[in-house]
């Protein structure tokens, strides 16, 4: 394109700052300071580099823009209004009202052209990491010599604030290693974050930090120089590692009194102030939402450039379908989010009876997935030998290969970043994997992911005290209930091997939203019937597993056992005890809530009816929560304690987690004699770090 002349480009850039100002003062609420400062590094990348194109804002061979510094917001809005995006100028002076298509962080989803939920600090760049992986594993299956449908690039602005985080620095790390070249973040160096200077909390050489994560650096001394700007660039996209520029800007560009301090960063301006920072720039003091025409028909060029670039794409993707029609179909298919025909045939049904560990039915359906669901890609976090997600036979990700098994090393938090930047990338059904109990350490990006709707698949196994040995700081205790109140996530625990084969059937399926995945270390037994009732009753969320002997002649159970995961063994074989003892009992498995909770009244009375009072729930972690199905006669066996290191059969004996105690304690809700939370038979130990040093 035509570079704009010195005054017309200062006028445009100055159009990105006003806006953003008025927005978050008519709001009075917002940051007005990082857009003021970072707004000639915004101007260059989206009017002379990044291929979008407005009109098509989904056109899958576009340059990818994530706004990690959140925040700033009000930037991000005033550039999609100004190129032209289905964003109106009433939706600017909407900014952070109800209703709004312009929140006080964006929200993927929401509002056109923008392509991932930010605001928690380092979320941003993860995802830029994760776009980075997806568009060149997805260039590598489908390129071929003469027709190059993929290929973009991925571009980033961050803040001081983002790259002071963890997730940041774990995916900075990663993205170092394997090479993405098609990344440039563009680091808002500004000196200056919410509580006042930088210098308060941080002295590193960010460079040099990046310079060790084997990244290509740049510094930008004067963040107002848009030719050093556009060269920090032209040089980041000829080398083949990540890139970070550094551009030194000023917060509050132009406000006489704030410029340069917090007073810029996370508050209106104020209406004096603001008047004397547009007098600084030359403009009208009374004039809101002022949008000179010379600085708009410079930016509104994007609209042409991208509907000619993705003209462009769709015609070399018609000539890609003419010479690779097969390729082209599934290109298609795996961008449009639909399921290949006869996807889950191959996944396994397991005979009663057959012990079976869920990690390793787990790693069955994996297998059986890999062919007919080549969209599935990820890895885990060191630990693929023991959450056994590795395709076998498939190549891993790294510099040199684009290969299916990614390799995120112990980055749990990365991880989860990374691979909700897969999912927003498009053509993918990502995974990733840990140990339950390190869900903790990525629950930032699970949570990302329930907001924006992405669709990924957590396997998480060792999930309960039953892993043994390792103790406490491995065993996940209260993690099902904190992971059960995300909204928006599903949190699938299934009892066998059966059960957790529907569980993967479930989660591919899910397509709008994040599955977790909880699966056993130790060996499940089959049980009888779930080989027939596991895939429509876990897709359901619960169903009867077994029902009370009075059933077959019309009556009622007088008991109902609730269980799930490894639990609902010792749940079938009280049933069966207490069957003989003449107490009619049902069993119900509950591996999903959310799910169960969705069904419609009629069918979630048919599997917990309201007139059976008479409840006992098992499961092997905190009692919080299952007040709702175990009602006000009923029972709840849990544990509210942390665990112990010792075999796990043992743990569980000690802690009263066999068919017998399960059997006793329902016997005694049947009589009427047990109500309320059970206590542990014996929590092992004093509270952990209480008796100690006294």
């Amino acid at each position: 394109m035509t570079l704009a002349p010195p005054s017309l480009e200062r006028l445009a850039i100055d159009t990105i700052r006003t806006l953003s100002i008025d927005g978050v003062q008519r709001a009075n609420s917002g940051h007005p300071g990082a857009p003021m400062g970072a707004a000639p590094m915004a101007f260059v990348l989206w009017t002379r580099y990044l291929r979008h194109a407005p009109t098509h804002p989904a056109w899958p061979d576009r340059d990818r823009f994530v706004l990690s510094a959140g925040h700033a917001s009000m930037l991000l809005y005033s550039l999609l209004h100004l190129t032209g995006y289905d964003v109106s100028l009433d939706d600017l002076m909407a900014f952070r009202q109800w209703g709004s298509r312009t929140p006080g962080h964006p929200e993927f989803g929401l509002t056109p052209g923008v392509e991932a939920t930010t605001g928690p600090l380092g979320q941003g760049f993860a995802n830029g990491v994760g776009m980075a992986i997806a568009e060149r594993r997805l260039a590598a299956e489908f390129n071929r010599d003469g027709h190059e449908i993929v290929n973009h690039r991925t571009y980033v602005i961050c803040s001081d604030g983002d790259l002071q985080e963890g997730v940041a620095s774990e995916a900075a790390s990663l993205a170092g290693h394997v090479r993405l070249g098609k990344l440039i973040v563009l680091y808002d160096d500004n000196n200056i974050q919410l509580d006042g200077p930088t210098a308060m909390a941080w002295s590193e050489d960010v460079l040099q930090r990046f310079d060790a994560y084997s990244w290509h650096t740049q510094r930008v001394v004067d963040g107002t120089d848009t030719t050093a700007i556009g060269a920090a660039i032209d040089a980041a996209r000829e080398d083949p590692r990540p890139s970070l520029i550094a551009v030194r800007t000023n917060i509050g560009f132009g406000s006489p009194n704030k410029q340069d301090t917090q007073k810029a960063h996370g508050a209106p301006l104020g209406p004096d102030e603001v008047r004397l920072t547009k007098e600084a720039y030359g403009w009208d003091p009374d004039a809101q939402f002022a949008i000179p025409a010379d600085a708009l028909t410079i930016f509104r060029e994007a609209i042409a450039r991208g509907e000619e670039q993705a003209s462009d794409w769709d015609a070399r993707m018609d000539a890609y379908a003419g010479a690779y029609p097969d390729r082209a179909t599934e290109l298609r298919r795996r961008l449009n989010g639909e399921p290949a025909t006869g996807w889950d045939n191959g996944l396994a049904t397991y005979e009663t009876g057959t012990a079976v560990a869920t990690r390793n039915a787990s790693q069955d359906a994996i297998q059986a997935l890999a062919e007919p669901v080549p969209e599935l890609f990820g890895g885990a976090a060191d630990l693929s030998e023991s959450n056994l997600t590795d395709i076998k036979g498939a190549a891993n990700f790294s510099a040199d290969e684009a290969g299916r098994n990614l390799r995120f090393g112990v980055r749990e938090h990365g991880m989860g970043g990374i691979t909700n930047g897969i999912a927003y990338h498009g053509g993918f059904v990502p995974y990733c994997a840990t140990f339950l109990t390190f869900s903790d350490y990525m629950r930032g990006s699970v949570r990302i992911a329930a907001i924006a709707g992405l669709h990924v698949i957590y396997v998480w196994t060792h999930d309960s005290v039953g892993l043994g040995e390792d103790g406490p700081t491995h065993q996940p205790v209260e993690h099902y209930a904190a992971l059960r109140a995300i909204p928006n996530l599903w949190f699938v625990r299934p009892g066998d091997a059966n059960e957790a084969a529907a569980a993967w059937r479930m989660a591919v399926e899910r397509g709008d939203g994040p599955v977790a995945l909880a699966f056993t270390r130790q060996k499940l037994t089959t049980l009888p019937g779930t080989a027939e009732l596991a895939r429509n009753g876990v897709a359901r969320g619960g169903y009867v597993l077994r029902a009370a002997s009075s059933e077959a002649r019309g009556g009622a159970p007088e008991l109902i056992l609730i269980a799930t995961g490894s639990e609902l063994q010792l749940a079938f074989g009280a049933a069966e005890t207490l069957e003989a003892e003449g107490i009619a009992t049902r069993v119900v498995s509950l591996p999903c809530w959310e799910r169960f909770e969705a069904q419609e009244v009629a069918y979630r009375e048919s599997v917990l009816p309201a007139a059976v009072r008479r409840r006992v729930t098992v499961e092997a972690g905190i009692s919080l929560g299952w007040e709702r199905y175990a009602g006000d006669e009923g029972a709840i066996v849990g544990i509210d304690h942390f665990g112990a290191s010792a075999p796990g059969d043992q743990i569980f004996a000690h802690f009263g987690f066999s068919t017998e105690r399960v059997a006793e304690i329902g016997r005694g809700v049947a009589r009427d004699g047990l109500r309320g939370r059970i206590p542990t038979l014996d929590p092992g130990h004093q509270p952990h770090g209480l008796a100690r040093n006294r």
